[in-house]
């Protein structure tokens, strides 16, 4: 019996997914990538640790229904920057223990804690994108003085799109692949939330959207006072078309909640950024300088 997965076939699409995005990691082929499980009290939790041993310490939190291999493919010279620790979100991760975490309270602070405890993390930067956004907030307003500097790439939880624009062009669209799979249709989905229709992530979120039993819960919309303690410098990087979590929006929000933040739009972007290498380079130097500023 499973709680993430429709079934255990799913799970199993999901597990070699993982290993196809790891295997494509240079630190993979290079043997300089670590697995590690930490405890916490909500389960076992995965980590994918890489980078150089001295370098300051980056904990990355992936988006819904990813991974840490993922993630780590997006970060490009950041993988070398810094050490990073990227975690299997509980409750969005085929690598860690199949189990959902309540939304709402402390849940997610709380199992963030245990995480950073169990790598032996005082303090760390800490990055979050899209639903490990939300997650990091959680932290924040549950131990502040654990996170150094903040990025948060999209992150759910801030803002709400237009339910309609939601429905008409991600709703009904992956509706339609789900009871009726094709390549047009998840072609016609994927335009909803992928800013790039690439060869790697296109697929996936196909079999992903097939494989997970789809978690309609939606983060409670963050509030000024639970983030008043955390004064730490803070980036948040909006999505201009992103239908889920309005740019604009989403940081004029931010500017409320984050008063102190830089913040910066991505022009022509869906949920998901780009995916080819120039974009993926350019990501990663400008929240690389933000972090050593």
């Amino acid at each position: 019996m499973t709680t993430l997965f429709r079934d255990e076939k799913g799970r199993a699409v999901m597990e070699a997914a993982y290993e196809r995005f790891r295997a494509r990691l240079p630190e993979a082929k290079e043997g300089a990538l670590e697995s590690r499980v930490v405890s916490t009290r909500f389960g076992d939790t995965h980590v994918l640790v890489t980078g150089p041993a001295n370098a300051p310490p980056l904990v990355v939190l992936h988006g819904a229904l990813a991974s840490s291999a993922h993630v780590l493919g997006e970060l490009d010279s950041m993988r070398s920057a810094f050490r990073v620790y990227a975690v299997d979100v509980l409750g969005q991760s085929v690598k860690s223990a199949d189990a959902r975490i309540d939304v709402r309270g402390t849940a997610y602070g709380e199992w963030l804690v245990d995480v950073l405890d169990g790598l032996g993390l005082a303090t760390a930067h800490l990055y979050g994108i899209s639903w490990g956004g939300f997650v990091a907030r959680k932290l924040i307003e549950l131990a502040p003085e654990r996170v150094d500097r903040l990025v948060l790439m999209v992150p759910a939880g801030i803002v709400t799109g237009s339910a309609w624009k939601g429905f008409t062009r991600v709703g009904l669209p992956l509706s339609l692949y789900l009871a009726f799979p094709s390549e047009a249709r998840l072609r016609r989905f994927g335009e909803g939330i992928l800013t790039t229709l690439d060869d790697d992530w296109l697929p996936y979120i196909g079999e992903a959207f097939r494989a997970y039993k789809l978690d309609i819960r939606l983060p409670p919309l963050a509030e000024p006072a639970p983030l008043a303690a955390f004064t730490r410098p803070t980036l948040v990087i909006a999505a201009e078309e992103d239908v889920s979590f309005p740019g604009a929006a989403l940081l004029a929000r931010a500017a409320v909640l984050f008063p102190h933040a830089e913040t910066e739009l991505l022009a022509a972007t869906r949920h998901s950024p780009p995916t080819d290498d120039r974009s993926r380079a350019k990501l990663a130097e400008r929240v690389t300088r933000f972090l050593r500023s």
